[in-house]
């Protein structure tokens, strides 16, 4: 299993455990509120979205990373198509970032 698919598998769990948000308003709402521990966006997502949660990241200095397309990180979650979600607990984020680190780093590693 290759770490793409180790990552997908981690967020389906982390999703089943409650400890993710998705949509746009959510993961905004979560972020804001101190509550995130890893943001991460769809390689496919529109460059305002990007450009919004890249900012939000770097003021609220929560590890973002650009991953995967709608269609994967929705399936992973058991939803639709999704352009971005959080991870509200530090041991997913942890496990998570460990993998994405093998395909290329984030401005804030500092989980």
């Amino acid at each position: 299993m290759d770490d793409r698919q180790k990552v997908l598998n981690l967020i389906g769990l982390a999703t089943k455990a409650e400890k993710t948000a998705s949509g746009e308003f959510m993961t905004e709402k979560s972020v804001k509120s101190g509550k995130a521990f890893l943001v991460i966006v769809s390689e496919e997502a529109s460059d305002n979205t990007r450009k919004m949660f890249t900012n939000m990241c770097t003021y609220y200095e929560v590890p973002i990373y650009f991953f995967g397309k709608k269609s994967e990180i929705g399936h992973a979650m058991g939803k639709e198509m999704r352009a971005s979600l959080v991870i509200l607990d530090a041991g997913f984020a942890k496990a998570v970032v460990k993998l994405l680190n093998t395909n290329g780093g984030s401005k804030y590693e500092s989980i």
